[in-house]
């Protein structure tokens, strides 16, 4: 499979939004602010579909959007009242809009399928590229601020007495995953973001409590979910998403099922 071109560059930018998703997506997980990088993911789908009813390219479209979406959320705080109601009007919203979009530009109507679910094996060498940049972005941004980000999540109060600015932490973390989130999408789509930001990260967190050991299983399991989603699509020529999503849902339930066989034992 690696004489085509198109499937070298389909592991390249498989491995390169899995190492960004597992790294960003332990911090998510941590956090317990999964709902919101979902949330980012519709956002970025109004985005991707309002940049290819002007003629941009919809990665930066998506970018744009989910970064804003990012920042604007991370503004609200952490003390913003029925915020899962807020985001979750907030996704309806942003996907009824990119539809709206479509439906005005129908000669690219096509492109929703790929967008909602991914379309790694498309993956140009241009993009590919741009993955590269945005993933070293995002993981240069996430080193910057992890000391902080873990002190507020660990310890809130703490670390607002000594002077951690939790609204700042916040607005830059989003900020972070939502370029992860527009990555992902390239990957598995809008509606499955899930799949590489929230499952190899809540797989690695049932396996072990410690944070460096947790990050670097995270990064591992992404790995191997995602480049064995892509070889499991060529062998079967069934969809990416599909094998990436089952293979992240068996190693969750795997891990979880160690887990209660470990306190199942302890308790006997």
């Amino acid at each position: 499979m690696l004489e085509y071109d198109f499937m070298r560059t389909a592991f390249a930018a498989a491995a390169i939004v899995a190492v960004v998703s597992g790294a960003v997506g332990t911090f998510l997980v941590l956090r317990g602010q999964t709902f919101a990088g979902h949330a980012l993911s519709h956002v970025g789908f109004t985005g991707a579909t309002g940049a290819v009813l002007i003629g941009v390219s919809p990665l930066w479209g998506m970018v744009g959007m989910t970064v804003l979406g990012g920042i604007g959320m991370g503004l609200l705080g952490p003390r913003l009242q029925n915020r899962d109601v807020a985001i979750g009007i907030v996704l309806s919203v942003s996907l009824g809009c990119g539809l709206l979009f479509l439906h005005f530009f129908t000669a690219h109507a096509t492109q929703a399928t790929a967008l909602l679910f991914g379309n790694v094996m498309g993956v140009d060498v241009s993009t590919l590229w741009n993955l590269l940049a945005l993933g070293g972005v995002s993981l240069l941004g996430l080193a910057a601020i992890s000391r902080p980000l873990l002190f507020a999540t660990l310890q809130p109060e703490v670390a607002e007495a000594r002077g951690v600015s939790l609204r700042l932490l916040s607005v830059l973390f989003l900020s972070v995953v939502a370029l992860a989130v527009a990555e992902c999408t390239e990957i598995v789509g809008v509606l499955l973001v899930f799949t590489l930001m929230v499952g190899p990260a809540a797989t690695a967190q049932a396996l072990t409590s410690r944070l460096g050991w947790s990050v670097g299983l995270a990064i591992g399991l992404a790995l191997a979910e995602a480049l064995g989603g892509v070889a499991l699509a060529y062998v079967t020529d069934w969809p990416t998403s599909f094998w990436i999503t089952a293979l992240s849902g068996a190693a969750y339930l795997l891990a979880v099922g160690w887990q209660w066989r470990i306190a199942s034992a302890l308790r006997a």
